[in-house]
Order: C-alpha cells, then structure tokens, then sequence
C-alpha cells in the first residue's frame, strides 16, 4: 500500500465492493442494530447512566479495525460501542455490561462510558475527552520496546483536537516514531457545537504536518476508502516508520446523548447525511455490482438481527454482580 500521505486517488465504492463485503456488513449491521437495542433498553430505564451512540459513523470504526492484527490494541471514546464491538467484542456481554450485569464485560461495573476487554485487544473506551490518546501511546511504546509489531490505534472526535492530550500525543509518538494511528471522528459536532465554532481550520488532517508525520482525510462513510487508508497507515506503523492522523469525515444520525433531540442541526443537514448512511453506500455498492447479492444482504441482515435480538436476550438474564463485588478492582 501507498504512503497515506501521498494517496492521490484513493480506493472507494465507486471501485465496487470489496472481497470482504459480506464481513464489513455484517460488522456494521451488527453495531447499528445493537445499539437500536441500546436505545429502547434505556428508554426502559433498564440501563443506568447515559449512553452516546454512533449510529452513521459505523464504516470508520469497523473500515479501520478490518485492517488490524491479532495483537494489535485499540482505544476509543465514550461514544465507542461500535469500535469496541469492531475489535470483535461479544454482542452478549456487551449488551450485560451496559445493563449493569455481571457478565458483562467488566463485571457490569464499567458501564456504557467505560467498555473494554483486554483479551481483543480493546484498552477501553474514555468518559474523559481525549484522555485515552496517551494510552495508545503507552501501548505502541510497549510494543516498540517489546518489538511485538503491534500496532495501537486510537479513535477520537474532532473536539478532541482541540486539547494537550491530542498535541501531547502526536508529538510524543513522532519523535520516537511509535506504530500509532490516530483516528478523528469527525462527526461534525463537539457534543452540541459546529466544528467551525471552534477550531479555525477545516481540514483536521493538515494538523499533522505540525508533528512531521502523514495526515490523510478521507470519506469516513466510504468503508473501502477509510480501510485503504487505515491498511497503509498500519503498514507504515509495522515497518517502523511511526504514526499516521487519519481524519475521517462522517455524521453521527443521533444527538450527543440520549437526552439530546439535536435540535441546533440546520434544516435538511440530516436527510443530507442520512443519503449517505456508510450501510447503505455499502449495500447499493453490492447490488450494482451484482444483482443477485439482494438475496445475500437480507439473508446478512436477518442473521444480524437475529444474533442481537439473542445477544440481547442472553444478558437480560444474567444476574446483577453480587454486592460483595462491588469493590472489586477499585484501586482504593
């Protein structure tokens, strides 16, 4: 693969689907669908705290994570169901975790805001804006010193540009060339506020140039486009050349959080997007191509929903933790 900094023409779903279309669908239907589930169970009161969902921003997650390896890690927002679920997450013990259940991810005690399971690689999702970036750092550290070839990425908002963990971050992973690629998010808002409104560049990606390392934007709902890219910049990461900022430009359907009906969105901006949505692109691609693939998206799309709807079941009946485990791995 190319250099991510000198992609001129990139791979997209004008090119037609990939040979892994049926997967990156499958991938995406399943985050979309689950956190539809998400969804009514909160409006059930079924699920404590807040939740921040990612529908329309399934292809940047999932497009990244297809170009990753065992081994590699992964770190990612409080809107990171879906990144969680992309490094391969279980559908039931995510569900559990959200509900506060014990076999939940981490026992049922982390929550929505806090989801994470080493054993895939995913060091947690961050309630704290951009405060999981140094994280990723630590990791591509370990593996440089480890020579493991691991490569750690982490995902982030485009408001997370704005604060010293991002700058901290870039600049430590360039000097010491770690195997590193960050991911923006862009989503167009920092929970309820236009881009513009407060950062004084349009094209995140150009913020690289300020670390020396490749900075690439791309179209964050053309999966095939941000796999291309994520692919090169994990090659990069692998042979030593150290880290890459991808920005990847996609639209979060839903409001900053389930109490937010998204009203400051300008007229038509959604249905805007929505023509858009990253499945869908990714379906039309796949009839076009062949016609008879039809068949094999519904068959996709009901197997999809059928392994959330038990997902969901499964960890509707597991117990809540036992109270004597509610201190357990607190620190102090």
């Amino acid at each position: 693969m190319p250099d991510p900094a000198t992609v001129d023409a990139l791979p997209s779903l004008a090119d037609g689907p990939p040979p892994n279309a049926d997967e990156l669908l499958a991938s995406m239907l399943r985050i979309r669908l689950f956190e539809e589930e998400v969804q009514k169970l909160f409006t059930q009161n079924l699920m404590r705290g807040s939740t921040h969902l990612c529908q329309g921003q399934e292809a940047v997650t999932v497009g990244v994570c297809s170009a990753l390896e065992p081994g590699d890690t992964m770190t990612c927002t409080y809107r990171g169901h879906g990144a969680v679920l992309a490094m391969g997450a279980d559908l039931d013990r995510s569900f559990a975790e959200l509900l506060g259940r014990a076999g939940g991810l981490c026992g049922g005690r982390g929550g929505s805001m806090h989801l994470t399971d080493i054993s895939i690689g995913a060091l947690g999702s961050n309630a704290i804006v951009g405060a999981h970036l140094p994280i990723s750092v630590g990791a591509a550290l370990s593996a440089k010193l480890l020579k493991t070839g691991s490569v750690s990425v982490t995902f982030f908002g485009d408001g997370s540009t704005n604060i010293g963990a991002f700058h901290e971050s870039m600049n430590l992973a360039a000097i010491w060339k770690l195997p590193v690629i960050f991911v923006i998010e862009n989503n167009q808002y920092g929970e309820y506020s236009p881009m513009a409104s407060t950062t004084a560049i349009t094209r995140l990606a150009d913020r690289a140039a300020s670390y020396g390392m490749p900075g690439i934007f791309v179209d964050g709902n053309d999966i095939v486009s941000v796999a291309a890219v994520a692919r090169a910049a994990a090659d990069r990461a692998r042979g030593g050349h150290g880290p890459t900022l991808i920005e990847a430009n996609t639209y979060r359907q839903v409001g900053h959080s389930r109490s937010d009906p998204a009203t400051y969105r300008p007229e038509g901006e959604l249905d805007w997007w929505l023509a858009r949505d990253p499945i869908t692109l990714l379906e039309a691609a796949m009839t076009e191509s062949t016609p008879s693939a039809a068949d094999r998206i519904t068959e996709i799309r009901a197997t999809a929903d059928r392994d959330v709807s038990e997902a969901r079941d499964r960890a509707l009946s597991w117990p809540e933790p036992n109270v004597e485990d509610r201190l357990k791995d607190v620190y102090a």
